[in-house]
């Protein structure tokens, strides 16, 4: 398959991409938060009961994988990245290193992992890997997001970007304009605008063909803490109008990350702007906790019940996958 053809895949009308690439750091917190040890073994488990959801096949195009995931055997005795390719769905790999300190700007970030990522990558493809992510973080701020801050992760996605394509893979593009803080809508509007401007100035500049990437970014949302939290409405309409505005048409698919939504707020908000979408886009999900939050209780009340689990998780990526259609209604949730 090429570049552009796997993208699609990945972001093919109706499915979405399930983001279960959380570090073994994360995964202790969420394991942690519903009573469970967080032992290799579990994470093993929670993940594999997912991937083995007659979901996969129906609303999953991809999945993001953690190091350790795409190393492991699943107890019929087939790797995780098989088990996944037989539900036809895309393998992938979350690549960076994570997000480090600026200096000179400690309060913003920087994502770091390129020393060594060609040969990585090289280890990634043969371990069933066809595409990657990288992420990088932005804050709203009275003085954020920093120019620096946008040069320097611009700069970073842009070179992981390259070295990917390079090694027949398609890079997941994701700058991450945080929901955290009290701004308002139009604030993150112009975040993002700034960021993803910059995102692909430089990605032109390293030579990277748009037509085989996905872009994971954020929407445009009020901070968390915002008294005048923008409606559904309004979201779809300021994030639609700014991904016309600053997002290249040549980019197939867009995957929203969920970014702090609860796991309804997530579905309504991608349903809202699919239900507006006039671009060639395919607009779609790619979302961690909120694709994963309600299986992951249900999971730890009683690990060997993969019926009930598998019914709450195919609810939710069924949820999305209309969404991602824009077919979505809350009387569906009842």
């Amino acid at each position: 398959m090429s570049l552009e053809d796997i993208a699609k895949k990945m972001c093919a009308k109706g499915k979405g991409i399930l983001a279960a690439d959380e570090s073994t750091g994360t995964m202790d917190k969420r394991l942690k938060s519903v009573g469970v040890e967080s032992s290799e073994a579990n994470r093993l488990n929670f993940r594999e009961t997912l991937f083995s959801s007659d979901a996969m096949k129906n609303y999953i195009g991809g999945v993001i994988l953690f190091d350790e995931t795409i190393r492991q055997k699943t107890s019929i005795g087939i790797s995780i990245p098989e088990l996944i390719t037989k539900n036809d769905s895309v393998v992938g790999i979350k690549v960076d290193k994570g997000a480090k300190k600026i200096a000179g700007s400690p309060e913003e970030t920087v994502t770091e992992g390129l020393d060594g990522l060609r040969e990585r990558l090289a280890e990634y493809y043969k371990l069933g890997a066809r595409f990657t992510k990288w992420r990088a973080v932005y804050n709203i701020g009275k003085n954020y997001p920093s120019v620096q801050s946008i040069k320097s992760n611009a700069h970073a996605l842009a070179r992981y970007a390259a070295l990917v394509q390079e090694a027949n893979m398609v890079p997941i593009v994701e700058p991450e304009v945080l929901m955290d803080g009290d701004h308002d809508i139009d604030a993150c509007y112009k975040a993002t605008t700034d960021v993803l401007n910059e995102c692909y100035n430089e990605l032109a500049i390293h030579k990277v063909s748009l037509k085989g990437t996905v872009l994971k970014p954020n929407m445009v949302i009020s901070g968390s803490t915002c008294k005048n939290k923008a409606s559904s409405e309004e979201i779809a309409k300021k994030t639609l109008d700014c991904l016309k505005k600053n997002v290249p048409s040549d980019v197939p698919g867009i995957a929203f990350l969920s970014g702090g939504q609860t796991e309804q707020e997530a579905t309504k908000n991608l349903d809202e702007i699919n239900k507006i979408n006039d671009t060639n886009f395919l607009i779609t999900f790619s979302y961690g906790r909120a694709l994963q939050q309600s299986a992951l209780k249900t999971w730890a009340k009683e690990m060997s019940d993969k019926k009930a689990i598998h019914n709450v998780f195919n609810h939710r990526a069924k949820m999305n996958g209309l969404a991602s259609k824009g077919e979505w209604s809350q009387s569906l949730e009842a």
